[in-house]
């Protein structure tokens, strides 16, 4: 690539940027970490993965990594058929170490788990992969480039962070670019640089020098876009001494540092600059003119140039400049700091006999739990010299076979362990007495049933429980209908006493049967927290304010998730003390209506699930 191409490049299409992004990797893979390809699968996404192994030499290994691979295949371990064959541990090496020098592609890297995830990363910090288990003791070099192929259609489903952290390159691909046919016409092929190309500048690569003001310049740009990776700077660093390396220069220059500030910093800001005007002190007012002279100032020179633009500018204005416009005012509103929850808000199960399988550990197949004959078998497969010695002391006759037995004993079992996402069931809890009756009810009936739609979405079950007078009652078992809820709600009357005492003991019951059904249960308490009923029926605010404490101090105990809403028209200090109680949120909601009440219980709920799993 030509020195007028790459000073181009800063110019150029999305298209294009891409393109030189696989170049840019091609020339330092293992420096660089890889890349994130956010996009559908189509024809866009596969010409990109194709000019990148274009680019790279020809005898660079390229490996697939399916989404469930296990262990042993990924990291290395025993060789199972050899170990049993030869009699004595044989290891076996994994994709990480046979991709070493080249590129491994992750499909599906949204639904990577983290600790696969965390395994990726150390092999991206170390350039190398370690096993030590199932007596094997044995370390690989892994210096290998990562492409994530990130098929997520939101911002919920993204790769893990521990590993976008780790890749230089973050590449969203347009939707009409990514759906295209296999009819359509192909990207601009050929690509403006060769394997050639790509060569000499890995060659040239260790002798490119970065200067301290570009270095500078780079980390001034990442503090003002609100970048805190301290390795992102570096990978900037590392990028624009690759765009110097390709364009056949041996230094880097500022042309270098805009580009690697806009292809590795603009992807990861968080927040706009500060404008000028607010980090300059205000200006001098202007001194009064001097005195007219016909003969010009002994010391001025048309010809003078004038004062080059900073490169701390230069490199913010181009990562300013690749931030999208509609992430330009994302950022200004503070939304793309927010993230929701979304899908399924239940706790994570583990268990022995149903889910995704996440993992072996030691054990008998009892009680419904699952034998796991390989783990089994490698477990056992070291031992099978010394058990055969022990088993026949003098030795074996030839023809009776028992030399190709397997010994495999009880301490050899494994099982497999599963993982489920449980679905939750919201038990709403509300407070139909007089004062709340008199205050909040009909904006709290409209906010449960606005987040029976949001349940429904989920495949989230509802239950309501309303108390008054002197007891509380199951108004709607846990269900999903949308009706019944809403014709349970218009029935509730109000008015009368507030036992809350009773009411929680209600919904610790209904939270336990929830559990043994193998869901979680969440409560979500509306009230004001002033009881006057006691646990017996009998009024009195004193001992039923106690009774209800203690419930609170139980239902707090089992270990279920609570949300408090106090519904009063300004926080009172027994709601905020039953909060306590119970472990719970707080959140008073003084003159509110249906909807953000709604928006609240939302939040809060996706919050408390998240911290139950």
């Amino acid at each position: 690539m030509t020195a007028e191409a790459a000073g181009a490049a800063s110019a150029s299409s999305p298209e294009f940027d891409a393109l030189l992004t696989a170049a840019l990797l091609a020339v330092d893979p293992t420096g660089l970490g890889g890349a994130v390809l956010r996009s559908p699968p189509g024809l866009a996404r596969d010409e990109w993965l194709g000019a990148l192994r274009a680019l790279l030499p020809a005898d660079a290994p390229w490996r697939r990594v399916p989404l469930g691979i296990a262990d042993d295949r990924l990291l290395g371990g025993l060789d199972l058929p050899a170990t049993l064959a030869a009699g004595r541990p044989v290891a076996q090496r994994g994709v990480l170490a046979e991709a070493d020098g080249g590129v491994v592609v992750l499909p599906m890297a949204e639904r990577l788990g983290t600790d696969t995830a965390a395994r990726l990363a150390s092999v991206l910090d170390h350039g190398e992969v370690g096993v030590h288990r199932e007596g094997l003791s044995l370390t690989k070099p892994a210096r290998v480039a990562m492409v994530a192929l990130d098929e997520g259609r939101d911002d919920d489903e993204r790769t893990p962070p521990a590993l976008r952290e780790r890749l230089a390159f973050s590449i969203e691909m347009a939707p009409t670019l990514a759906r295209r046919s296999p009819r359509d016409e192909p990207l601009p092929l050929p690509l403006p640089w060769t394997r050639d190309d790509v060569a000499a500048a890995r060659a040239a690569l260790p002798c490119v020098a970065c200067g301290d003001d570009v270095v500078q310049a780079l980390c001034a740009a990442a503090l003002a876009l609100g970048v805190d990776s301290v390795r992102a700077p570096l990978q900037a660093v590392r990028v624009a001494r690759a765009a110097a390396a390709l364009a056949g220069r041996d230094e880097v220059e500022a042309d270098d540092a805009a580009l690697a500030a806009r292809l590795v910093l603009a992807p990861r800001a968080t927040r706009l600059p500060a404008p000028p005007e607010a980090e300059n002190p205000p200006e001098p007012p202007e001194p009064p003119p001097p005195p007219e002279s016909t003969e010009p100032p002994p010391d001025a020179d048309p010809d003078t140039p004038r004062e080059p633009e900073a490169l701390e500018d230069r490199v913010l204005d181009a990562a300013q400049a690749a931030i999208p416009p509609g992430l330009l005012a994302a950022l200004l509103g503070g939304a793309a700091l927010r993230r929701g929850a979304g899908g399924k808000s239940g706790a994570t199960k583990k268990g022995g006999r149903r889910g995704r399988p996440a993992g072996v550990r030691r054990g008998e197949p009892r009680a419904g739990l699952r034998l796991n004959l390989i783990a089994t078998l490698r477990t056992a497969a070291p031992w099978q010299p010394l058990r055969r010695r022990e088993a026949h002391p003098h030795g074996v006759r030839s023809g009776q076979g028992a030399t190709t037995r397997l010994h495999v004993r009880r301490e050899d079992f494994h099982v497999t362990r599963y993982r489920e996402h449980t679905e939750t069931t919201t038990l709403f809890v509300v407070d139909a007495s007089g004062s709340s009756a008199l205050h909040r009810l009909a904006e709290a009936k409209g906010a449960v049933e606005l987040l029976l739609a949001d349940c429904y979405v989920r495949r989230d079950r509802v239950a309501v429980i309303g108390f008054r007078g002197a007891g509380a009652d199951l108004l709607l078992p846990p269900t999903r209908s949308l009706v019944r809820a809403k014709k349970s709600l218009a029935g509730l009357p109000g008015g009368g006493g507030t036992p809350l005492a009773a009411a929680i003991e209600s919904a610790a019951a209904l939270a336990d049967a929830v559990r043994r059904q193998g869901a979680t249960p969440l409560v979500v308490l509306l009230t004001d927290g002033r009881a006057n009923v006691a646990r017996d029926g009998t009024p009195g605010r004193a001992q039923a304010q106690a009774d209800a404490l203690a419930a609170a101090r139980r239902l707090r105990a089992a270990g279920v998730g609570t949300l408090l809403l106090d519904t009063s028209p300004q926080p009172q200090q027994a709601a905020q003390q039953l909060a306590l109680a119970l472990g719970a949120r707080y959140l008073p909601l003084p003159y509110a209506d249906a909807r953000a009440m709604s928006a609240a219980v939302q939040q809060a709920t996706r919050d408390v699930a998240a911290a139950a799993a």
